[in-house]
């Protein structure tokens, strides 16, 4: 288990699986991987989002008692966890790559990786991006790595295409900057050595709206495994870049208890700023809900053991 600190909010009594502690907003929390400053205001494989065949489920509308939340949204966590068995395969596989196993497989969120300043700048930079895609559909996503950009029902590259400009050197710094703390995050709360740890593809920016599906690509909210539609991926994060029930609602992520036959949720309700890291593997079968309303904006970024899969991050030289 791991410790919780929770700012806004008295503490609840924990779960089973969970190990709590409390803090006040008046108490100062030293910031674990950089400074917070004063608050201011893909290649994405088709194949990995055309999840087919897998039944939609609907039963965690209809009763509370089969969820549980692992992160709220007026709930500020310095971190918050949750330890699952580790799935043999993911295990198995993970073991050829010295230095990168985690000593256990789980869920985790914080607040406190990513400032709100930072959240802005990646924010600012997703919206001005997903404004030349036109989607028809409800989901949108740019991958600053590969050029590959949501096009009206389909994808194109957006650097072949000569349309980078929307991209600036501040933009490719900060994700640069987020994407090393996250890194180091991930390493610190599986224990494993951030320099077996590279960065992989796809890593995306996506945006999720309440309109219609109209490819396959659209429909978001099956469940699935990230190991099983990304071979490369041992940890997966997500960074939220608006929030819950005041930018959009739905959108929820939900990690479920087993594959085939789920019978509880586990949420994590999208803050700004707000980092979740989990296990890539079967331990961690996951969709997402529905966006009922507004858009819901967060970046994925992935990582692998294998330095063979390794990517670089976006430059402005690559960028033209």
């Amino acid at each position: 288990m791991v410790n919780d600190v929770k700012l806004r909010k008295k503490p609840q009594k924990s779960e089973n699986d969970h190990s709590n502690k409390s803090t006040q907003d008046k108490d100062e929390i030293k910031p674990k991987y950089g400074p917070m400053p004063r608050n201011t205001t893909f290649r994405v494989l088709s194949r990995g989002v055309m999840i087919i065949g897998v039944m939609v489920y609907v039963w965690y509308y209809s009763n509370g008692k089969r969820e549980s939340s692992l992160a709220k949204q007026n709930t500020i966590y310095q971190t918050r966890g949750q330890h699952v068995d580790c799935h043999p395969d993911f295990i198995n596989e993970i073991k050829g790559f010295p230095g990168c196993v985690p000593k256990k497989c789980g869920r985790f969120v914080s607040d406190r990786i990513v400032t709100e300043y930072e959240a802005d700048i990646l924010l600012w930079f997703a919206k001005r991006g997903m404004a030349l895609t036109n989607v028809s559909g409800g989901a949108a996503i740019i991958d600053l790595h590969s050029g590959t950009m949501s096009y009206q029902d389909k994808f194109m590259n957006f650097y072949r295409a000569n349309l980078s400009y929307f991209i600036t050197p501040t933009d490719l710094h900060t994700y640069k900057g987020v994407r090393e703390k996250i890194q180091s995050a991930v390493a610190d709360f599986f224990g494993i050595n951030v320099d077996s740890l590279y960065l992989t593809h796809p890593t995306f920016f996506s945006r999720l709206s309440n309109k219609e599906a109209v490819t396959l690509n659209d429909q978001y909210w099956h469940i699935h495994v990230d190991k099983h539609t990304y071979e490369s991926f041992h940890y997966t994060t997500l960074l939220y870049l608006n929030d819950y029930e005041t930018d959009f609602k739905g959108g929820r992520f939900m990690f479920v208890n087993d594959f085939n036959k789920p019978t509880k949720n586990i949420t994590v309700e999208p803050r700004k700023g707000r980092v979740s890291m989990f296990t890539s593997g079967a331990e961690n079968p996951h969709f997402v809900e529905k966006v009922s309303e507004g858009q819901r904006y967060a970046i994925t970024i992935s990582f692998t053991c294998n330095e063979k899969k390794k990517i670089n991050d976006p430059t402005m030289k690559t960028s033209h």
